[in-house]
């Protein structure tokens, strides 16, 4: 997994990037009409219910715009919240407030709506020792503030990128000839390179986690789209071999089934790629 600089490198990337294309060459319509000298103060309404997050990401934000900004926090990232609720106030310049105002409520509307999703399934798997993983199906350019928001829900974080892990997949196995090969290949590939990467393995079948387990050095088996009883018999093929995870089309529905199957993790793509963003808004006061 990626280190806390590089994640906070992540976001840093994001704020500027952001800015740059909000802001442009100005913020004309607050530029026109609000003196430079006014100064203003504005509240963080929350107008839906579910978890919040993004509030330690707003605080980014308008410290970038604006470093004599001042944030007065009433509600925490993770806490839940309720139509009419008022997460933070911000106060300082009027032109700095509008400046930063879209990304965060960009932000904290996204943030918000995918905590709130991976508390469902959080809870859903209460009792059951299996945790929640997000994956790569995330927003192209925002990878850091979804998964941030993942972590915020109760959840936990697969692997950042392609650089943190190696994970074998269906098509990493067909063209390297095999399972057997690729994961000879891999273990070849990192000790020439002297990294230190742990590998994850993709099996479709029963005779692939038999055929992984032959294999030494394997950190994690990802049991996908395999049914309740193949899951039961994977897991119990594995053991303590290694770590499991199921996957593949997994939903709200089924996600305690297939944890009382006895896998460590569960991942969805389902947490970032599908929800309906929280209701915020930023108003002045």
């Amino acid at each position: 997994m990626i280190s806390e600089a590089q994640f906070q490198k992540e976001i840093d990337i994001i704020i500027a990037n952001a800015i740059r294309e909000d802001v442009g060459d100005g913020d004309h319509s607050s530029l026109s009409c609000i003196p430079d000298t006014a100064r203003g103060k504005a509240k963080l309404l929350v107008k839906d219910s579910g978890v919040i997050a993004g509030i330690e990401f707003a605080k980014q934000v308008f410290a970038y715009v604006d470093e004599h900004m001042t944030v007065e926090t009433l509600i925490e990232d993770g806490s839940e919240v309720a139509h009419g609720d008022i997460a933070f106030y911000v106060e300082g310049a009027s032109q700095s407030i509008l400046k930063a105002e879209r990304l965060v409520l960009n932000a904290m509307q996204r943030m918000s709506a995918i905590a709130t999703k991976t508390k469902v399934f959080v809870d859903l798997l209460e009792g059951t020792g299996t945790k929640i993983l997000d994956t790569r199906k995330t927003t192209p350019g925002i990878r850091a503030l979804e998964k941030w928001a993942v972590k915020i829900g109760g959840g936990e974080n697969h692997r950042f990128a392609l650089y943190d892990m190696i994970m074998l997949k269906d098509n990493h196995i067909d063209f390297a000839g095999g399972i057997t090969k690729a994961i000879d290949k891999t273990k070849s590939y990192l000790k020439e390179t002297n990294r230190d990467l742990k590998i994850i393995v993709e099996a479709r079948s029963l005779e692939e986690i038999e055929e992984i387990l032959q294999s030494e050095g394997v950190y994690r088996i990802l049991i996908d789209n395999f049914n309740y009883a193949d899951t039961r018999t994977a897991v119990e093929m594995i053991g303590n071999k290694c770590l499991t995870e199921s996957s593949g089309g997994i939903n709200e529905n089924t996600v305690r089934a297939y944890a009382e199957c006895g896998v460590d993790y569960i991942s969805s793509g389902a947490l970032t790629h599908s929800v309906h963003n929280m209701d915020l808004s930023l108003k002045a006061v």
